[in-house]
């Protein structure tokens, strides 16, 4: 293989990774909540060195309106090195593949040759992901050993499960077939990531599309009735193998962030919300000789409040939930990052220990009763709160959107939840955490649309896996 055709964004292991040179631009996806006008990629110029630093830079419509733009990637990354048959001379870090959560279409864009104005090249319809893989919303994806691995939260009618994964192939982006040869007990789908040296793939659960997609339903909720396990399959073969249940009061198992080591076995889920006292929580999943085990490792209470203050949904309760939506792991698994939306609050782990995590930062923006402001303009009270968070590879930035899920964020912020966009700086060593007061994207920056997920140029800590050992 001509080392010289591979793609320098492809990193054999992390330590590759962390050295590489520091992004200069993100790619936002931004939706319209009343689906007036079309969900659109924003491009955010990231570069401290440029005039036009933590502005928008580039933006591209979608072709069609209503599709609610969600979680989005890479055609390709760095695993690209451990696919059998997936050559990497040529092969480039290029695509963006964009789905709509509600559509279910998927839309792929080209970053190349001018980055900062990605051109539509694809759109693989509803119709297509249904007749060839049996599935329907899709969620989040990632460049797999035998294609793309698409994420769908529901089956082929849109509305119930079981939800599962579809192939995608990786040249043509044509939908290929449903991933799973064996499913088990597995219904409820969401999240899914793997440790590709130990062939093992990790899937969590959230609900079907009827369960959330007009936010979150109460008598579902209290029954204990979304998705609190996590499943573990052949990557191989599809097979499932093993189910872990956390226990039915954790409600809504969510992201999974395995280790960056390709040697290691662990990694963590994030829990939304327990039934028996609002509280949030963070799960390390690890191999146990010839089984997989998980063991929650952070607990993050709910905080009391005004009644007056509170949405409807929650007065019943007097307190605000954490509602721990993401997480993420910094390239060398040092830190870990647990977005707190409803309390406004995002915490920076010490995972060293993976068993025993350590709080070593946080911050606060947002929030439903806090609404504080971001330092740059302290007179305007921020709704939403962190909820993405994206890493950089060097660990040393970290970026942050507002905005959840449409029906999500009009429930527990009913006045509106705005646009926002932030960005914090740390110590990759010593952690701790500071707001870049020159680099807020908000309001109408991004046309009328709310701000969702963040891809860095070049890659991020939550977009690859990697084949080879080294820090």
């Amino acid at each position: 293989m001509s080392h010289a055709a591979v793609d320098p964004t492809f990193y054999r292991s992390p330590a590759d990774a962390i050295a590489a040179p520091p992004e200069k631009l993100a790619y936002v996806v931004t939706f319209d909540r009343a689906a007036e006008q079309p969900d659109a990629l924003a491009v955010i110029d990231t570069d401290p060195e440029s005039a036009q630093h933590g502005q928008i830079v580039g933006w591209a419509d979608l072709p069609t309106k209503g599709d609610e733009l969600h979680h989005f990637g890479w055609n390709a990354c760095s695993s690209a090195f451990a696919h059998a048959g997936h050559h990497t001379d040529g092969l480039q870090r290029r695509y963006l593949l964009l789905p709509g959560l509600r559509s279910s279409n998927l839309h792929v864009y080209d970053t190349h040759p001018d980055p900062k104005q990605p051109r539509l090249v694809r759109t693989v319809g509803a119709d297509e992901l249904a007749a060839r893989a049996g599935y329907s919303r899709p969620h989040t994806l990632h460049c797999g050993p035998d294609g793309i691995y698409l994420s769908c939260l529901g089956a082929a009618d849109g509305d119930g499960g079981p939800g599962g994964i579809a192939v995608l192939d990786h040249d043509t982006f044509e939908v290929v077939r449903a991933w799973e040869s064996d499913r088990g007990p597995q219904q409820l789908a969401y999240d899914a990531w793997w440790h590709l040296n130990q062939n093992t793939l990790i899937t969590s659960e959230w609900g079907t599309p009827s369960m959330i997609e007009e936010g979150v339903v109460p008598e579902l909720l209290l029954a204990n009735e979304y998705g609190h396990a996590l499943h573990f399959w052949d990557l191989a073969a599809g097979k499932h193998l093993q189910r872990v249940d956390l226990g039915a009061e954790h409600q809504m198992v969510l992201e999974l962030r395995p280790s960056h080591d390709p040697n290691a076995t662990w990694g963590f889920a994030g829990v939304v919300i327990s039934t028996e006292d609002l509280s949030a929580s963070v799960w390390r999943w690890r191999r146990d000789g010839d089984r997989w085990t998980a063991d929650k490792v952070i607990t993050i209470p709910a905080e009391p409040a005004d009644v007056e203050l509170l949405p409807p949904a929650l007065k019943p309760f007097g307190a605000v939930p954490p509602l721990v939506t993401d997480i993420n792991l910094s390239v060398d698994d040092r830190f870990l990052y647990v977005s707190c939306w409803g309390t406004g609050e995002l915490k920076q782990y010490d995972v060293s220990d993976p068993a025993t995590p350590r709080e070593a930062g946080s911050i606060r923006l947002g929030g439903i009763v806090g609404r504080v402001p971001h330092p740059s303009e302290p007179d305007r009270p921020l709704a939403g709160g962190p909820q993405m968070v994206e890493v950089s590879r060097d660990g040393t930035r970290i970026y942050m959107t507002n905005s959840l899920y449409g029906s999500w964020d009009d429930q527990f912020y009913p006045d509106g939840v705005g646009a926002w966009m932030a960005k914090l700086s740390t110590d990759p060593h010593r952690g701790g955490l500071t707001v870049d007061e020159g680099f807020f994207p908000h309001g109408e920056d991004f046309r009328g649309r709310r701000a969702h997920q963040v891809r860095l140029q070049g890659g991020d800590a939550s977009s690859d896996s990697y084949c080879y050992a080294g820090f």
